[in-house]
């Protein structure tokens, strides 16, 4: 009996080759693609996520500047500063006097949390005058224990480092931003310095003293300040779409202080695209873009916030 044998024929291997080579390629094709997706989403994931942590960041610190005090500068020249509200684009700086929250907050007394200043001045005090203030229900000596903690012992109110800035809620008629003593003008009418009588913070934390005496416009509201925060991109020489944004704090500019010589510096985000603001009424508007390259693309990803 005749044996029948079955098998491919050389055009049958060389089709069912040709098949699996298509196959293949469209196979590592959609992997590729696949792996791509992912390296994007990935970044932009990343990206959403430092973004959103700067601005929060920033927001934290803003929440608490002093509003009156806020300012834009120009990247070029940082003589030229307005006003925030009177500020356009092409002020890239932002600027601002903070408010000592955490010394408001106060301490522990043994019985209630007792703030570090109460932000009220008793105008019919006896010791209310041009050469201090008294402030019920303050603890000014808790005050200056949370601020010699907070600016690492530069900063007190018991002469031993920088002066405590007060001020006042209420300025009319003649307000000029420059009077909280923004570099170069150094006119500090409206951050006035303080420290506690003698040094003493714990005989009576109720009192503060000016350091400079004279004629003073007081208002029954206040609040204290020790530090002023910047906002500054830094970008390479000739470019413009991808710097680096520092945050500057600890310095003072009523004691004649500006960020770029004496304050310390805080890397917030790398690789930002844009960074604006602006001010609408009482409220700040920012928007950061963080990028990154990838391959040969840019990603970028934005993100505005609004700080009351």
């Amino acid at each position: 009996m005749k044996r029948v044998r079955f098998a491919f024929t050389i055009v049958e291997l060389i089709m069912v080759i040709v098949i699996f080579g298509i196959i293949a390629m469209i196979g590592s094709d959609i992997f590729v693609r696949i792996y791509d997706n992912y390296i994007l989403a990935r970044t932009v994931n990343t990206l959403q996520t430092k973004t959103e942590l700067a601005l929060e960041q920033i927001a934290r610190r803003l929440q608490y500047r002093i509003k009156d005090s806020t300012i834009a500068r120009k990247d070029a020249n940082l003589t030229d500063y307005l006003f925030l509200a009177d500020a356009d684009e092409n002020y890239h700086i932002l600027e601002w006097i903070g408010y000592a929250d955490e010394a408001l907050k106060g301490k522990w007394n043994g019985a209630i949390n007792a703030p570090g200043w109460s932000g009220f001045i008793d105008l019919d005090a006896n010791t209310t005058d041009r050469n201090g203030i008294s402030s019920p229900g303050s603890r000014f000596d808790f005050a200056n224990e949370i601020v010699k903690t907070l600016s690492g012992a530069t900063v007190s109110l018991d002469g031993t480092g920088d002066h405590v800035a007060l001020v006042m809620d209420g300025h009319v008629g003649d307000y000029n931003v420059s009077s909280y003593g923004w570099h170069p003008h150094v006119d500090n009418d409206y951050a006035l310095r303080v420290s506690c009588p003698g040094g003493d913070c714990t005989t009576d934390p109720t009192r503060l003293g000016f350091v400079n005496t004279g004629k003073k416009e007081i208002y029954e509201h206040y609040k204290l300040a020790w530090s002023a925060y910047a906002l500054v991109p830094q970008c390479p020489t000739g470019v413009d779409d991808d710097c680096n944004l520092t945050l500057y704090y600890d310095y003072q500019p009523w004691e004649g202080e500006s960020f770029e010589q004496d304050g310390s510096g805080s890397l917030l985000v790398e690789h930002v695209s844009t960074f604006k603001f602006t001010q609408m009424g009482d409220s700040v508007r920012l928007k950061l873009c963080v990028g990154e390259h990838i391959y040969d693309k840019n990603i970028s990803y934005c993100k505005e916030k609004v700080v009351f």
